[in-house]
């Protein structure tokens, strides 16, 4: 007998007939990759002559000569490198110029609606050389849906690593807007939002039920929501000590969206794996991060972006975003003269998506060395992931995740910006020119 679940689940089980039933990629084709230059993200600098040679979805050789039968892509004078990894995506979503049109999209998309959206972001992220990304909370879990249509190969992204919903405190810079209660439900802990550390727990607890790679909090406000000062913290160290305790019970690493330096040092203090943003951190906390591994994720690019357009937004957010772009730079110069590790991450979705390799430049303006800036979005945004056994370098038995792009990148890192090859597991993406 035929039961009501049974009868949903059928129209599941065709559509998984039909995936399946599609024809697959050829399996094992070896490919061997030629430019003039190759920077591997592993430390060894910027060697000419570059070859690469991938088989299947894996790179079987770094150097030396192609072999017999494989197919030949010469890309002439470029540089391979790395697939590039953004740490801090908002690929769900994109900030509207028009402030509460914005908002007005939120309320009024259907989910269903919304993961086209997603799926074209997706897209455009992985065709501007991004083969992994770090996507640090969304709504209605459509990032949930996003990455295993992609993991199922029916939609066309990079490799997703999702938080699902944020977790941060009532009013807070997680909470949704100010609307009236009796109209718009508040939100609890199934959408991150808690008070208590039972609570906390439990939301942590909710988003990892609901696909959650990683866990994203925020330890203190923020610029693009209204009601909450930019710097204070918004979760109290007992609240900090359960959530980052659960996730990593469950081998969850933490990510904490985090302006201030008093939350900082409250995340620091309860564990946190990375600091998202950092505006206001002293050397002092940037010097306990050092001594303590935890990783700085500055999304220069977002200071940028929202600086461009600053006038547009309501007063009580243009004040935060300005008081936050005037420490940020110092915050950053900071950072790389005491050594603290930093992960490559944009916060887009504030800014366009598929613009995000302008943070390698974004960073360099500031005197990071360009090979520590593209280390920075290979090789250590890797080891934040915690996927760096998988992808962030060019070494043999490495997922195929490949990058071309014009020149000698150590000499202009805008070239990051316009990928002339990408490869995403061995799949071919972007290709202009070459055999």
């Amino acid at each position: 007998m035929t039961t009501r679940r049974g009868l949903l689940l059928l129209p599941l089980l065709s559509f998984a007939c039909m995936v399946s039933a599609a024809p697959d990629v050829p399996q094992g084709e070896t490919i061997t990759l030629k430019a003039a230059h190759l920077f591997d993200g592993a430390g060894a600098g910027l060697k000419d002559a570059g070859v690469l040679v991938v088989q299947g979805d894996r790179i079987l050789q770094v150097g030396g000569q192609a072999p017999a039968g494989a197919r030949v892509i010469d890309l002439g004078d470029a540089t391979l490198l790395p697939g590039f990894i953004d740490a801090h995506t908002h690929l769900t979503d994109q900030l509207n110029p028009n402030y509460y049109r914005g908002v007005y999209d939120q309320l009024m998309r259907f989910p269903a609606e919304q993961a086209f959206y997603a799926a074209l972001y997706a897209r455009r992220t992985l065709e501007a050389g991004f083969t992994t990304v770090r996507n640090v909370g969304a709504r209605d879990f459509v990032d949930v849906g996003l990455r295993n249509a992609i993991n199922a190969g029916i939609a066309v992204g990079p490799r997703i690593l999702t938080a699902v919903h944020g977790i941060g405190s009532p009013g807070g810079h997680f909470d949704d807007f100010a609307f009236p209660p009796e109209r718009v439900r508040p939100e609890g802990p199934i959408e991150g939002i808690c008070s208590g550390p039972d609570q906390c727990r439990q939301a942590v607890r909710y988003q990892m039920k609901w696909g959650a790679d990683v866990i994203k909090i925020a330890a203190s406000g923020g610029v693009l929501s209204e009601s909450d000062p930019v710097d204070v913290p918004q979760l109290t160290p007992e609240e900090l000590s359960a959530i980052i305790s659960e996730a990593h019970k469950w081998n969850r690493k933490v990510a904490a969206h985090c302006h201030g330096d008093t939350a900082a040092r409250l995340a620091i203090a309860a564990g946190v794996d990375s600091i998202e943003h950092g505006s206001f951190l002293t050397e002092d906390t940037l010097k306990q991060m050092k001594a303590k591994g935890v990783y700085l994720v500055p999304t220069r690019l977002a200071i940028y972006w929202v600086m461009k357009q600053v006038d547009t937004f309501p007063p009580q957010i243009a004040a935060k975003a300005r008081a936050a772009a005037a420490a940020h730079e110092k915050m950053f110069r900071t950072a790389l003269r005491v050594g603290v590790p930093i992960a490559f991450g944009t916060d887009s979705g504030v800014s366009p998506h598929g613009m995000n390799a302008l943070e390698f430049s974004l960073m360099t303006d500031l005197g990071m060395s360009p090979a520590a800036a593209l280390e920075a979005g290979t090789r250590d945004a890797a080891r934040l992931l915690g996927i760096d056994n998988d992808t962030g370098t060019l070494e043999r038995g490495k997922a195929a995740d490949i990058v071309a792009v014009p020149g000698n990148v150590l000499e202009d890192i805008h070239a990051t910006e316009h990928p002339t090859f990408v490869m995403r597991g061995g799949r071919v993406i972007v290709q202009n020119g070459g055999g």
